[in-house]
């Protein structure tokens, strides 16, 4: 396929170094080079099949603006921007376009959040939760998008919304923490990333995923198929 990466960042340095191991095509666009996504252009976009966004939560609605007017498909792994999701939702659906977009694009992590799932019930035994999440110090956001995904699942199966409290420091690549505390016991759960390789990772899967597809879609629902 063609892709094109949005962001030379960490991530998007490693999405395309993980793209071209799995003989791809690609071609990069940092920051400077698309500010206010002046660079997506239809000749730009033309001979593209899937755009892989890892920029900033500043930059997602203009980016995505711009591949909607040229109906492309697009993955995006930057959080932070889920205020205009509904919006955004509302457009793919009416440009027929494929969206595939996610709080954590590491299988791990998904793997983790179904232990959050089953966990959760702790609350209503007695147990008061906390999520600590712990990221690099350049990192934009706070909570992180995976973080309020945890609170979300919290919530949802038990009705109570747990406080986040954010670590911003050094270069922490990602750690979560969910923890329940009782008089008699504590429960800790933890996905601690050693490298974004695996963001990478599936975020290129899930670009090759979503190259047939039509559709607004949330990587926690897609992770079993690829």
């Amino acid at each position: 396929m063609n892709l094109l990466i949005l962001g030379r960042g960490k991530t998007g340095s490693l999405v395309e170094e993980v793209a071209k191991a799995r003989r791809h095509h690609v071609r990069v666009l940092g920051g400077r080079e698309n500010k206010d996504a002046c660079a997506l252009t239809p000749e730009c976009l033309r001979d593209i099949d899937v755009v892989i966004d890892f920029t900033t939560p500043s930059a997602v609605p203009g980016n995505v603006a711009a591949c909607l007017r040229e109906h492309k498909q697009m993955v995006v792994g930057t959080t932070g921007w889920h205020k205009e999701m509904p919006d955004i939702r509302s457009r793919v659906e009416k440009a027929g376009t494929g969206f595939l977009w996610g709080a954590n694009f590491s299988i791990g992590v998904n793997l983790f959040l179904e232990a959050v799932r089953a966990s959760a019930e702790a609350h209503r035994h007695g147990y008061f939760g906390q999520i600590f999440e712990r990221h690099h110090q350049d990192k934009k956001d706070a909570p992180s998008g995976t973080a309020l995904v945890l609170q979300k699942i919290v919530k949802e199966q038990c009705g109570t919304e747990l406080e986040i409290t954010s670590f911003r420091e050094g270069d922490v690549v990602g750690m979560h923490e969910l923890v329940f505390d009782s008089p008699n016991d504590r429960i800790y759960l933890c996905h601690d990333a050693k490298s974004r390789r695996g963001y990478a990772e599936g975020a290129v899967l899930g670009a090759e995923w979503l190259a047939t597809k039509k559709g607004f879609f949330e990587f926690k629902d897609i992770w079993r198929e690829l």
